[in-house]
């Protein structure tokens, strides 16, 4: 039997023995949401074959003890440095959040670490060095209480990847090449373990929508195709592209056999002006497709990997009001804060979709012409003083404008200042990262708020 024969064999049986049910990510970076007991009650309902969990909350997990759900918990990204030099704080963490729990709460992925390689200070890339040491501790911990059964892994973004397109020239960045992820492709190799991925075709398609079809991002056309003209390769959606070229960076390494698993997906159901394709036609259209792929059968795999189960969790169960950032970071949820389906899915895939009953998109391509950044209504006014001093503390003359006897003093109020301030720090920063947001107190809207001699600086599309 040659080495390719033995390959698919492998893959065909592991595929076999991995349940293809769909997870959800249960975030909770809301103020707003559900209590844990109706959460885990609505993810039953939902009929999630698995749950990923940020933390391991002690309260979550009691509740999913006696139910068939998987459940993925996580090392937080501040013990990973302790643990990884310590084996008595591993086995203390297992003892804590595992063997008080399991078996009868079906744990089975601990993930060390929610994308420790995308964080780049001095304090982070410490932790790079200790991510895979740490990794060993808790399996060495799990191996001594006899449990062969939970697979230990690390979340990584697809900015792990120096070179992604096309696929076949998928290798990883040289910064961690050697030092983090050889290591790390021998730990999940010799543990027979998961290269957990978070990735998001939306991300890809929104920084570039004038080159990629939305069609492929969302799964839609399957006339439309890309072959990969070193492996020959052909691609019918991008999510399939980002995949192998994972898979192709790990066989450049030497490790052609290690398993996938999307520790993230999904698409936002809204956002902000200047981010394009954000609604909710397109994250039930995306999520539908992406669970009726992932739950075939037989399993379809990837061009790269054809016939290969891919554990797969939708992020998110819930729009998260409090995760900071652009405003797609609040909307990734299946369901809103008050446990309602944003839209209906069927995480079995048994269902056709009913898009046809869904608002048509209205942000397909992105908005050309101006955005400000203005004080969002009923904000508390002692967080807005806060946000206005350090709005105006960055410099370059974000709020010059605003002293005394310029043209924007008047009127003399704190929505008024905080309006100007937000709109000229986010129009001088955006190119370095800065965002509409000051912790939910500012909105982006295309109507000018200047008045008279005021003029709002403004950012244009």
């Amino acid at each position: 039997m040659t080495y390719k024969h033995i390959y698919i064999y492998n893959l065909i049986h592991l595929s076999t023995t991995i349940p293809s049910k769909i997870g959800v990510n249960y975030g909770q970076l809301g103020d707003n949401l559900p209590s844990p007991s109706q959460s885990i009650e609505l993810i039953k309902s939902m009929k999630a074959g698995r749950v990923k969990l940020y933390d391991a909350n002690p309260e979550i997990l009691n509740l999913l003890s006696g139910t068939k759900i998987q459940v993925s918990i996580m090392v937080p990204n501040q013990e990973i440095s302790n643990i990884s030099s310590n084996q008595t704080l591993a086995d203390q963490w297992v003892r804590d959040n595992v063997l008080s729990y399991y078996p009868q709460t079906m744990i089975r992925f601990i993930v060390v670490g929610n994308e420790v390689l995308s964080y780049y200070s001095d304090r982070d890339r410490e932790t790079w060095s200790n991510l895979v040491p740490a990794m060993r501790r808790i399996k060495k911990s799990l191996q001594a209480n006899n449990i062969p059964n939970i697979k230990v892994g690390t979340s990584v973004a697809m900015d792990v990847m120096e070179s992604s397109f096309p696929p076949s020239s998928g290798m990883f960045r040289s910064d961690i090449l050697d030092t983090v992820m050889v290591p790390l492709l021998e730990f999940l190799s010799g543990t027979n373990s998961f290269f957990f991925l978070d990735v998001y075709p939306y991300l890809a398609w929104s920084a570039n929508p004038s080159n990629i079809s939305l069609d492929y991002a969302l799964f839609r056309d399957g006339n439309l195709n890309y072959t990969d003209p070193i492996s020959n390769l052909t691609y019918t959606n991008l999510l399939d592209e980002m995949l192998d070229s994972v898979i192709f960076a790990m066989e450049k390494l030497g490790y052609p056999n290690i398993r996938l698993l999307i520790s993230e997906t999904g698409w936002p159901n809204a956002g902000d002006v200047d981010q394009p394709g954000a609604n909710v036609y397109n994250a039930a259209l995306y999520n539908q497709n992406l669970i009726k792929k992932m739950t075939a059968k037989p399993a379809v795999g990837t061009p790269a990997r054809p016939g290969m189960t891919i554990p797969t969790f939708i992020f998110a169960l819930y729009n998260e009001n409090q995760k900071r950032g652009p405003g797609t970071e609040r909307h990734w949820g299946l369901l809103d804060c008050n446990g309602k389906p944003v839209y209906g899915v069927d995480l079995t895939g048994e269902q056709e979709s009913n898009d046809d009953q869904l608002p048509m998109p209205q942000n397909n391509k992105p908005y050309q012409g101006k955005i400000w950044c203005v004080v969002a209504s009923e904000v508390n006014p002692e967080q807005l003083v806060s946000a206005l001093i350090y709005a105006c503390s960055q410099g370059n003359g974000t709020c010059d404008a605003l002293m005394p006897g310029k043209e924007c003093y008047e009127p003399f109020s704190l929505l008024s200042h905080a309006s100007y301030a937000f709109s000229s720090y986010w129009a001088k920063f955006r190119s370095l990262g800065a965002n509409c947001y000051f912790n939910g107190l500012a909105v982006q809207t295309t109507e000018d708020p200047s008045r008279g001699s005021c003029k709002f600086p403004t950012v244009t599309l």
